[in-house]
């Protein structure tokens, strides 16, 4: 008998990374010419990230230095959920930036029927906010990961507990 092979597609982000790329933008805001009178904060929680600034120019600035500090640190830009800009006190902007872990039950019914409709000897399964996939060749997995990496879905996906 056969073993089988399985791994993991998860949607998750290195939290210390996330702080290291937000450390990251403000210590460069504070230094730019153009933004360092604008008083804007970066207030990092667990699930979100609070911009609040002067000005509209300010706030999609602020935005273009997080993003590329992401980028450099290998986050990738899926994981951010912009909300709608809202005025606060003292004619300022505030943003609210949700941070996206898990793969939504939506998503995984895509990715699982992607996988069924594309490979007939992979089984994936979902499993809370990860999908499993098991096949007995090891080959097919790694065809899935390739399908996967080059399609274009609304969450970052990695690869975990390939075995």
């Amino acid at each position: 008998m056969a073993a089988s092979s399985s791994f993991d597609i998860v949607s998750k982000f290195d939290h210390q990374e996330m702080k290291n790329a937000v450390d990251q933008a403000e210590r460069e805001i504070r230094t730019r010419y153009d933004l360092k009178d604008t008083k804007t904060e970066l207030t990092l929680t667990d699930n979100d990230i609070t911009i609040n600034t002067e000005s509209e120019y300010s706030l999609s600035a602020v935005k273009d230095i997080l993003e590329s500090k992401m980028l450099s640190r290998k986050l990738s830009l899926k994981i951010l959920d912009y909300q709608d800009e809202e005025d606060a006190s003292g004619a300022r902007y505030r943003q609210l930036v949700k941070l996206k872990a898990g793969i939504p039950d939506d998503v995984a019914k895509k990715l699982s029927k992607a996988i069924r409709d594309e490979f007939k000897k992979v089984t994936p399964q979902i499993q809370g906010d990860a999908v499993r996939v098991q096949a007995k060749n090891r080959d097919d997995l790694q065809a899935v990961i390739q399908m996967l990496k080059a399609g274009d879905f609304p969450v970052a996906l990695q690869f975990v507990n390939y075995r």
